[in-house]
């Protein structure tokens, strides 16, 4: 959605809305950071497989970025919780007119 939810009180509150939400842990990893696959179920019947990368700091996650689903806008109930996140046209999240054949 290329937002950022700045706190954890907030992140409960974006989830907290989804109140058929299903999701199960698939493979967690341990590098420099905090890396885990999951799958989850908005409650449409639909999986969303989706991957989660946490830095940490002392064993604290100080910054999480969650890639899932296909891109989408904020919907407007959930707008007051986030922050606009910029993502370059060229850069490490390309928009469709950037993607090619490899």
């Amino acid at each position: 959605m290329g937002e950022v939810v700045r706190t954890s009180k907030l992140v409960g509150e974006v989830e907290g809305n989804f109140p058929e939400l299903t999701l199960e842990v698939g493979r967690r990893l341990y590098l420099d950071e905090d890396i885990v696959e999951w799958t989850c179920n908005y409650g449409d019947g639909r999986l969303y497989r989706n991957v989660s990368i946490a830095e940490l700091r002392d064993g604290t996650a100080i910054r999480v970025t969650d890639y899932w689903g296909e891109p989408t806008t904020t919907p407007e109930w959930r707008q007051s919780m986030t922050d606009r996140l910029h993502m370059p046209a060229d850069g490490i999240w390309p928009d469709a007119q950037h993607l090619g054949h490899h």
